[in-house]
Formats: structure tokens, C-alpha cells, sequence
């Protein structure tokens, strides 16, 4: 019987393994160093330990999910391979070309984020395709393979086809892959009809590249990761958490690597709905730190929010429109560079910072003792007494307090501060950085923070939670049962799902409804037909209906949900579904906007479906039970900047602690993969679902 499920998360620092039980409800979990050499070293290396550990049949393993930021890290450090690029005459130039507009007005030493593809390596052909498209001039073979020879000969090892409106008719771009097949069949292949059939050129034509640029890379790995689990003993093909939070076959991902792209915090995101809906909480704000980043999202009525647009290998990474944009749809997050690893410094002006450089895990913070020297958060959260050097990561990684102190003593001295002040200034400035971006974040979406909660995970979330949600403005703090893997359990309990869009430009009060119609049912039958591959595992599928509009004359779209079809219901009134369509896109413009302009019409330009089936075999969740009140673990002097000083704190183990269980701070609750941080004015209730709440006196 395949009882066991296993989720893998490769993050910055450390790569995440949980393995849990259908039947039983157990579940266990491991953290092993990042191996970014070769990441399936780390893959494979925690898979095995946490197999032999816990004594787990390879054989009774039912399903693997694997989330990995190989493929950002690849476009961040153009690692990807040799690519080329066919497009229509007089487009040759569109990556340069871009927006033509500067995301930092007043920097004159601007540099804009370099082309995936040199010019040397993109082609020309003189076919074309009409807006309507109707053909004005037929594909010449010859030029094809003549302009697909000149760039094979330079060396590409794969080709991006992006043609003049494919998102309205794709046979030209088809036409072509099918001869460049017969001729060249080493090369791999990306049209943008299949990727980015929308509108947008400098878009569509950056995110076919950015996918054509990684698609080796991700068929090599993924193929060798299958290969190295089914040496393992593990039988069943992994799957991929995809960007938008939903899963994926390891094949349709190899096809499609760019949807990969934020698979780890979209894994957070997912894991942090799941577990505060069992209290009912459906308004969260996610906060998810590691080693590297910080990330939060927005999570409304038990879902995370999405985006279709992101932007990667920022050029100054928290610069928007410094980086490579994509027409993807994710998990809509914010991140900032603080993470345990995240380095202090001092700047020009001689004020203490921290991030967005990351000692990550190759060598890792001074405390490591791996041949980094920096002072980092994790060494500040060490000398705070915030951590247990014997127990950090479970007590799997030896760390050294002294080589802390050490390197916290060199920014000390640089600005002519005591240790322990450095470190709460270093620790301070993480949770003000965070609250920060989650104040802009919460702003932008026209919500209120006092109105969410907020949920911690991930290795430092925990750490940072108590001053963060102070400085934000909230006062209740959920800490769900292992937080420091919670991406990792998140990938366990994610949906599968498929996203796919066109645009179609209609007008929803005047134009033909069996149009729109026929759009959508061709959408929701390309959304559906990856997870039909995964129907033993997952469903029933569930289909929902978007749309991009705006009022006429408008330069931007709003992305709102439509009511379900048919629209060509002949047994319904033809204006009733006109004025459904129509208030369907008021209603959320309005909401986002406060009001709608008067006597404009409305026109929609992108149509999406979303194809999403749940897991048939939940996890199983066993309630904690009630018991004595339990006596802490250990003492140790901890500071707290509400007292000044050090105080002596008791700590909990995190597995002691029955539900029932409510205690004032301070205190810290810890367990093998994170630390609760509970200050002077909070408060600790344990539920029975597991988690933990900490109550913030006002």
C-alpha cells in the first residue's frame, strides 16, 4: 500500500524533506544544506535520510512533489543554455527596445537587465501574420532553415519562435517549428503561441525566450531526478508545484519550465491557507523567511492571491522593471532580501544595514564555522539567545556562538556599538524591513493589516514574527506545527492545476456571446488536459472563468473572475448574461477603485480558465491531546528590547505542549526545524489543530 507522500523544497540555504502518512497521520521531516553544484545531491541526499531515519519502505511511497529554484537561479546567473531567436523582419531588436522607460528616473549610470539571447543569435523571416489573423505572407522554408542553420552553426542548443500575432492564429509558428523539427531535430523548441498567447510583444517575446533558455536545463535535471528517485526504490513519477500553486507532471513541467519559476514560496503560500483554515482563519497575511528571502502574501477567503505577470533576474532586485517580464501567473508575493543569511554592513553614510546580500549556505553565516565570516541575522539571533546552538536544524549542523560574536565585534567596532546592541539593531532592522513591504503590499490592494492575521513559517518566520506584526499593526500571530518545512508540507496538500489564457478582444454588451463561448470552451479543454494524466490522484476538475478588462480607452486591464458558462445558453435571457458578464467586471473594479466611470462600455481583452482538482487522498490531521501543564525544557538568557536587557526565559519543546496550553511570555517554544519567538507582551495558546497563537497585548 503506497501510504506515504514526500515533499521536497530546495531553498537558498537548505533543502526542506517531509515525508507524511495518509493513513496514519504521522509526519517527519529533515533539513540538509543546499548542494547548488548539483542540487540533486541535496534532492537525493535528504530523500535517503529521511527514509532510513524514520525506517519508511521506498516501495509504499505514493507520491513525490518537488519544488526548486534551479531555474530563477539559472536566469539570475545566465546559466541557461545557447538559445536563438526567430521573429519577423524589423523585429530583431524588440528585447533591447523593451518599454523604453527607466525604473529609476534618476540614476544616469541605469543598466537595463541584459537579453537572454545576443543579437548575433536571432533571425529574421519575411512571413506574416495580420491582426485578424489572415495571412499576408506564407512561410519560405528555405529562409527558414537558411536563417536556423546560420544560428545552429554559432552554436544554440534550443529556439524561441515568436511571431507577429500568434495568440490570434498560430499555424504560422507551427508551420515553421515543423520544418525546423525535420531539419534540425537536436534543437528544442518554444513557440509563444504555446507559452504566451497574449497580447504584448516585448512580454511575449521575453517570456518565450526566458522558457526556450532554461528548457534544456530543466529537461536534463528533471530527467536526471526521476532517474535518481527510481534508484531510491521510489516507483511513481514526481510531480512540480508550478508558480501559480498548483501541481504538475514532471513532463508537462519540462515543457514548460518557466512556470516554475516561484515554485518554492508558492509552496508556502499554499501550506499557510491550508493549515489556518482548519481554525477558520481565511484572511491572513503568509510570512514566509528561509535563508535567504523574506516573503509575504496575501491570503483572502482561504486563497492565496494570484498575479499573470512577474518579473525576474532583477537587474537591482527590488527595483520594479529592472528584470526580464514574464507572462506568467503566480502566487501574488512580495519578497525582500532578509533572511537568516542575510549579510550586515555598513553603508557610505555610516548606518547599519542588512541584506539584500546573502552568505546563503556556500559558506553560510560566520556561525557555521564553513569559512564565512560576515555577520548575518542568524548570527544576531544567536547572540540575542533567540537560538539554540545545540538544537539548531534539529541539532543536524554544529554551529559556534564565538564565531558570532566575532564577526558581530567587527560591525561593533565600525560603528562603535556593544555587540548585543548590534544584534538587536541587526534583528530590528529585518522586522522593519519586512513590515515595510507588508504595509505597501497590504496598501496597494486597498486592504487594512488590522484585518489579517499573521501566519509564520519557514526557518525564520517564527524568529521574526512578534516585532514584525508589532510594526505592522497586527495583533494575533498563528506559528502552524513544523513551520520551518512548511513549503515543503504545502507541496502535500497542493492542488493540481493548469492555467491557460488567449486574448480575444470582445465587448461583453455588444459583441457575439457564442464567440466568447467557443473561446472559453477551447480554453478549458487545453487547462483540463494536463491534470487528465493525474486523474488517479487528483480530482474531480473544477474549471472557473477570468477575464482581463478594462473601460475603453484605458491603458491597463483588471483581472476579474466571470460567472461560469455557458454564455450561449438558449434557455437563457441573452441580456441577463450580458448584465452578469458586465457587473462581474464593475464589481471588481469597484472594489479595487471605489467607482466605475460613467457610460463607458467595457471590453475584455485576455480570457483565462483555471483547471484545478484536489488531492482524492488528503492528509490526515490528528488533533493534539489534552494534558498536564508541561514544564520548560530548559532556561536561558534571552533579550528583550521591551526590558532592555537579558532576560531569563524559559524554553519549550514544541512537541510537549498539549492543547490547552496558555502561558504569558516570555518564552521560546523550539522544534527540530525553527524557533517561536514569544516576547514580554504576548501571549501563547496551543489549539487543537496544532497550531500555536500568540496573542499581542496592545
Amino acid at each position: 500500500m503506497k501510504s506515504w507522500a514526500i515533499g521536497i523544497d530546495i531553498g537558498g540555504t537548505f533543502t526542506d524533506v517531509v515525508a507524511a502518512n495518509h493513513e496514519t497521520g504521522s509526519m517527519h521531516s529533515t533539513k540538509v544544506l543546499t548542494t547548488h553544484q548539483d542540487p540533486t545531491l541535496g534532492v537525493i541526499g535528504g530523500a535517503k535520510k529521511i527514509l532510513e531515519e524514520f525506517s519508511i519502505d521506498p516501495s509504499s511511497v505514493g507520491k513525490v512533489v518537488h519544488a526548486t529554484t534551479l531555474f530563477t537561479n539559472a536566469l539570475i546567473e545566465r546559466r541557461g543554455c545557447s538559445t536563438g531567436l526567430l521573429v519577423n523582419e524589423g523585429f530583431k531588436d524588440v528585447l533591447e527596445i523593451g518599454h523604453e522607460r527607466k525604473y529609476d528616473l534618476y540614476d544616469l549610470n541605469i543598466e537595463k537587465a541584459a537579453a537572454l539571447v545576443e543579437r548575433r543569435l536571432r533571425g529574421e523571416i519575411s512571413a506574416r501574420m495580420l491582426a485578424d489573423g489572415t495571412v499576408k505572407q506564407a512561410v519560405d522554408a528555405e529562409e527558414v532553415i537558411e536563417q536556423t542553420r546560420r544560428l545552429v552553426d554559432a552554436g544554440i542548443e534550443s529556439l524561441a519562435i515568436c511571431l507577429l500575432h500568434s495568440y490570434v492564429n498560430p499555424a504560422h509558428e507551427q508551420e515553421i517549428r515543423d520544418i525546423v523539427t525535420r531539419a534540425f531535430p537536436q534543437l528544442s523548441i518554444t513557440l509563444s503561441s504555446e507559452i504566451a498567447p497574449v497580447v504584448r510583444e516585448y512580454e511575449r517575446i521575453s517570456t518565450t525566450v526566458a522558457n526556450a533558455y532554461i528548457k534544456p536545463l530543466a529537461s536534463r535535471y528533471l530527467h536526471e531526478l526521476q532517474r535518481r528517485m527510481q534508484e531510491l526504490g521510489i516507483g511513481v513519477d514526481v510531480l512540480m508545484m508550478l508558480s501559480n500553486g498548483g501541481l504538475t507532471h514532471i513532463h508537462e513541467a519540462a515543457e514548460h519550465p518557466i512556470e516554475l519559476l516561484e515554485s518554492g514560496p508558492a509552496a508556502g503560500a499554499i501550506a499557510a491557507a491550508h493549515l489556518s483554515m482548519r481554525d477558520g482563519e481565511d484572511s491572513l497575511l503568509a510570512f514566509d523567511m528561509g535563508g535567504t528571502t523574506a516573503k509575504l502574501c496575501l491570503v483572502e477567503n482561504g486563497q492565496p492571491s494570484i498575479a499573470h505577470h512577474f518579473e525576474a533576474a532583477r537587474q537591482k532586485r527590488f527595483a520594479e522593471g529592472s528584470g526580464l517580464p514574464l507572462h506568467l501567473t503566480t502566487i501574488d508575493l512580495i519578497e525582500i532580501g532578509a533572511g537568516g543569511g542575510s549579510i550586515a554592513h555598513i553603508d557610505p553614510l555610516g548606518l547599519l544595514k542588512v541584506g539584500p546580500q546573502s552568505a546563503g549556505s556556500e559558506p553560510g553565516p560566520a556561525c557555521y564555522d564553513r569559512g564565512g565570516d560576515d555577520a548575518t541575522v542568524t548570527d544576531a539571533n544567536l547572540v540575542l539567545g533567540y537560538l539554540n546552538p545545540d538544537y539548531f536544524a534539529g541539532g543536524t549542523l554544529e554551529i559556534d556562538t564565538s564565531l558570532s560574536v566575532d564577526a558581530l565585534g567587527d560591525v561593533g567596532k565600525e560603528v562603535d556599538r556593544p555587540i548585543q546592541s548590534v544584534a538587536w539593531g541587526i534583528h530590528d532592522i529585518v522586522a522593519e524591513n519586512m513590515a515595510g513591504a507588508a504595509r505597501v503590499h497590504v496598501a496597494e490592494r486597498g486592504r487594512d493589516p488590522h484585518d489579517f492575521v499573521l501566519l509564520c513559517t519557514g526557518g525564520g518566520g517564527p524568529l521574526h514574527s512578534y516585532y514584525v506584526a508589532q510594526k505592522i499593526g497586527i495583533r494575533k500571530i498563528i506559528c502552524p506545527p513544523s513551520a520551518g518545512v512548511a513549503s515543503a508540507y504545502g507541496l502535500l496538500v497542493a492542488p493540481a492545476r493548469a492555467d491557460r489564457s488567449r486574448t480575444v478582444k470582445i465587448r461583453p454588451a455588444t459583441d457575439g456571446l457564442a464567440a466568447i463561448e467557443s473561446v472559453f470552451r477551447e480554453l478549458e479543454g487545453a487547462a483540463a488536459k494536463p491534470l487528465h494524466a493525474l486523474d488517479a490522484a487528483f480530482g474531480p476538475i473544477a474549471l472557473h472563468r477570468y477575464a482581463d478588462g478594462r473601460f475603453v480607452g484605458q491603458g491597463f486591464n483588471l483581472t476579474v473572475r466571470l460567472p461560469d458558462g455557458p454564455y450561449d445558453n438558449e434557455k437563457e435571457d441573452e441580456a441577463v448574461i450580458r448584465a452578469r458578464l458586465i457587473e462581474a467586471f464593475e464589481s471588481g473594479y469597484r472594489q479595487k477603485f471605489g467607482r466605475t466611470p460613467p457610460d463607458i462600455p467595457i471590453e475584455l481583452i485576455n480570457l483565462r480558465v483555471t483547471a484545478e482538482a484536489p488531492p482524492r487522498q488528503p492528509l490526515r490531521h490528528d488533533t493534539l491531546s489534552s494534558s498536564t501543564h508541561p514544564a520548560p525544557k530548559a532556561h536561558r538568557r534571552v533579550y528583550f528590547v521591551e526590558a532592555g536587557k537579558e532576560i531569563e526565559t524559559p524554553i519549550y519543546e514544541r512537541a510537549d505542549i498539549p492543547t490547552g496550553f496558555k502561558a504569558p511570555g516570555p518564552m521560546l517554544i523550539e522544534d527540530a526545524s525553527s524557533t517561536l519567538v514569544v516576547g514580554p507582551k504576548g501571549s501563547v495558546e496551543q489549539l487543537a489543530s496544532g497550531n500555536l497563537i500568540i496573542t499581542i497585548e496592545e
